[in-house]
């Protein structure tokens, strides 16, 4: 039987679950940008991921199967970012620029414009097994298979907020258009 088996560190695009962190911000940048959301709360802030966009592991995933012999391989960046640095990246492509102020649970980033608390953390939101830092080691995939990312955070995060904004500014065309397509608070 021909088996490959991939380790994926975490791929995202706008088509990531709204419930995993990345979607979290960048849903709530878009929002924040278009009036639809006061602020977002968020647990730990200094954890360290290794983030990369889904289309370089889909690509990733086919060349795996093109190999004459099947392997495991790892498929990651290679490199860690912060979900503080996550968060500056996504509000800065909505117009934002973040000001973080304060230590733990007391930090929150302001707009540097209008001094509003953009983001809060909230105890709830910390993890009790918290893994600090995930990061991936891709060296046999970029050896084997020729694989490595092409697309940069700052270019996997303006997608998603892009998508976002566009979602959002779709549905508040429809709210406010007289088309009501569905009452969020029904």
């Amino acid at each position: 039987m021909y088996a490959c088996n991939g380790i994926l560190f975490n791929h995202e695009s706008p088509l990531r679950g709204e419930t995993f962190v990345t979607r979290k911000i960048t849903r709530a940048a878009a929002k924040i940008k278009l009036g639809l959301q006061d602020k977002l709360f968020l647990g730990n802030v200094d954890a360290q991921r290794d983030w990369g966009h889904a289309k370089d592991y889909v690509e990733g995933m086919w060349l795996m199967m093109q190999q004459e012999v099947a392997d495991d391989y790892v498929l990651a960046t290679g490199e860690t970012h912060t979900v503080r640095h996550f968060c500056d990246l996504a509000f800065a492509q909505a117009g934002m620029t973040l000001e973080w102020k304060g230590e733990g649970v007391n930090e929150k980033a302001h707009d540097s414009k209008t001094g509003k608390i953009l983001i809060e953390i909230d105890p709830k939101y910390f993890r009790p097994t918290e893994v600090e830092l995930l990061i991936g080691n891709p060296a046999k995939a970029q050896k084997n298979l020729g694989w490595k990312h092409k697309y940069s955070l700052p270019e996997l995060v303006q997608d998603m907020v892009k998508a976002d904004i566009e979602l959002f500014t779709r549905d508040r065309y429809l709210m406010e258009g007289g088309h009501k397509v569905m009452n969020y608070h029904e």
